[in-house]
């Protein structure tokens, strides 16, 4: 998510130059309803970070091959988890 990549940035200006810059070529993908209750039911049910499980909802249902994240504790929904080194590592 674009507001955790800023939340957890110490150099908020250089976070918001690089988004502005690179925003119109990424494909921005919205939770939407369903995705938006199925999370909460899920996290409801599981115990589970609502924030975690929405974003990998979200990722599944647009045909996301990866996830990217270092939180080792992330929700398996079903698509494969990187580490942020391990996908750099990937990348040719």
């Amino acid at each position: 998510m674009l507001t955790t990549i800023d939340y957890i940035s110490k150099n908020k200006q250089g976070v918001l130059h690089f988004l502005r810059n690179i925003v119109d070529e990424w494909s921005i993908l919205a939770f939407g309803q369903n995705i938006i209750k199925t999370g909460i039911d899920m996290s409801l049910q599981y115990n589970l970070d609502l924030e975690d499980v929405l974003q990998c909802l979200c990722a599944k249902e647009n045909g996301c091959d990866v996830f990217i994240a270092n939180d080792n504790k992330f929700h398996d929904c079903g698509l494969p988890i990187q580490t942020v080194d391990e996908f750099l590592q990937s990348v040719p």
